[in-house]
């Protein structure tokens, strides 16, 4: 049923924004959703308060109360700031804003309405968008937009509430992610990846942290997870990080709504030379960084504490964020990080010696090959890097996952992993592992094998599981082909997707001084 309602909303949402561009209305749409749910929550509180306060039997039970005494205890924050509840200034209530719907002002009256939120919630401050009076939306349609949102949301259960808000959010956020295409990539990374990264993680307690945290999806999924295993909401704490501004407003709403406290530093700044944590060892990272950047380095990153396996190249942020996850990683941490195929076998400049370095160092733990069509905004063929300081099992020895054949087409141009895949995924590292519960691990042709860093070495560190997990042997001439091929092939595809990138760079720089095509 919920379902259909998310998908009934969209289609209604996706309407109303005429003419605008996805990555515009965004903003308009989930700022309406986050206000609409602090307001809800706030309203449940107070209505339980109200109950509570009038109760002989309650402990809330406000003796000899005078008229107007309830009224104003029900002023006091600390009612609602003991149950992580906002509090929503009258005018901010979204009542007031949905009687306000269709009059012309209804953009300056949410702006406003977002100030005087931010004003009473300094946790708020700076997450807010107020860009509601500058809105470039038809006449009304602003005014339909309050209205669709008022549908959102049940009763005054505020944990209800706060799941069906949370699920809409999270998937209207896939939703634009995928309207936008490439671009939407940089804020969102596709559900089923979250997931196995999280299977494979099982981050139970402890601090989660995400150097380039997009709009929150990993700590959304890393709550669900322990939820699932008998935790409860708080058993981690939250750190993140994420360069984008708007972006980064975005994952603060996504934990806001779902009452995840978080620590996402004190302002958006980019990882590698305005590190918000630089302090905190994690039990857990989950991070998607953006594949291949270029443009990362700055001359204060010589010599940085960080780059123990080496200095990363300046031309690729590939190793300087696998570098920058195990700093991050207490003595028994672990991390999972998306990177591009080509970094699993790149020699050029540096990588090939850092990989090397990291590989005897025993703390790759981890490699699986994901299949194609995965992300919204690339092509690129990528792959999960798990990553340990210090392994407590298996010594010596890698674990190479093939899952490129196990996807499932959800439409013309998207797949998924689907949760048998992630079950499988997560139960032989599991097994491997040994951990408690799980089967004895065995090697399995074609998927998974276990593999000692002397092979490793042989294959001169490269890190791709197909090379490992085939089915059966073959000759060292074949192997080698083979090998280079779908090198040539993965690289290729990389180059492919960097130049129709770039040509789309150009054609619009172009477009800007009145070229048309």
């Amino acid at each position: 049923m919920l379902d259909d309602i998310k998908k009934t909303l969209w289609a209604t949402a996706d309407k109303l924004r005429a003419n605008m561009d996805a990555a515009e209305y965004k903003h308009l749409v989930l700022g309406l959703i986050f206000v609409k749910y602090i307001s809800d929550t706030f309203a449940a509180r107070r209505a339980e308060l109200v109950t509570r306060l009038t109760n002989p039997a309650d402990e809330y039970f406000y003796h000899e109360a005078g008229p107007g005494d309830i009224e104003a205890e029900l002023e006091d924050r600390d009612y609602y700031k003991e149950v992580n509840a906002f509090w929503v200034p009258e005018p901010a209530r979204w009542e007031a804003l949905r009687s306000a719907a269709k009059q012309p002002d209804i953009g300056k009256r949410i702006d406003e309405a977002l100030t005087l939120i931010e004003l009473e919630n300094p946790k708020l401050k700076g997450i807010l968008d107020k860009r509601y009076a500058r809105a470039q939306l038809p006449d009304g349609k602003l005014g339909e937009l309050v209205d669709l949102v008022s549908t959102i949301g049940f009763g005054n259960n505020p944990s209800t509430a706060r799941d069906v808000l949370g699920q809409v959010y999270e998937y209207f956020l896939g939703m634009f992610a995928s309207a936008e295409g490439k671009r939407g990539g940089q804020f969102y990374t596709p559900a089923s990846i979250v997931k196995t990264l999280v299977a494979i993680l099982s981050p139970h307690s402890g601090q989660v942290y995400d150097p380039c945290c997009g709009s929150g999806g990993m700590f959304v999924q890393s709550e669900k997870f322990i939820e699932a295993h008998g935790g409860k909401i708080g058993d981690v704490s939250i750190y993140g990080q994420e360069a984008n501004p708007t972006t980064w407003r975005l994952a603060a709403m996504n934990l806001a709504i779902r009452g995840i406290d978080f620590n996402l530093g004190r302002e958006p700044g980019d990882t590698f030379t305005r590190n918000q944590h630089p302090d905190l060892r994690a039990d857990f990272i989950l991070a998607n960084p953006p594949f291949n950047i270029s443009d990362w380095w700055h001359g204060s990153l010589t010599g940085d504490p960080r780059w123990v396996y080496g200095d990363p190249p300046q031309g690729n942020a590939n190793y300087a964020w696998l570098q920058h996850m195990l700093h991050h990683l207490k003595p028994t941490g672990r991390a999972g990080i998306v990177l591009a195929n080509g970094s699993m076998s790149s020699s050029q400049n540096s990588e090939g010696d850092i990989r090397a370095a990291m590989v005897e160092a025993d703390v790759v733990e981890v490699m699986v090959a994901l299949p194609g069509q995965l992300f919204f905004n690339t092509q690129i063929p990528a792959c999960l890097w798990f990553l340990v300081k210090q392994k407590t099992h298996r010594k010596g020895q890698v674990l190479f996952i093939d899952a490129r054949k196990q996807a499932t087409m959800i439409s013309r141009v998207q797949s998924e992993l689907t949760d048998e895949v992630i079950e499988r995924i997560g139960s032989t590292v599991a097994a491997w592992r040994g951990e408690a519960g799980a089967d004895a691990y065995q090697d399995i042709p074609g998927f998974c094998r276990s593999v000692i860093l002397a092979e490793i070495a042989q294959h001169g560190y490269v890190l791709t599981p197909g090379r490992y997990v085939g089915a059966e042997e073959v000759e060292d001439k074949d192997e080698d082909f083979a090998t280079k091929m779908q090198q040539l092939t993965e690289k290729l595809g990389e180059q492919m997707a960097k130049g129709a990138e770039l040509d789309q760079l150009i054609r619009s720089k172009l477009g800007g001084l009145g070229y048309e095509f």
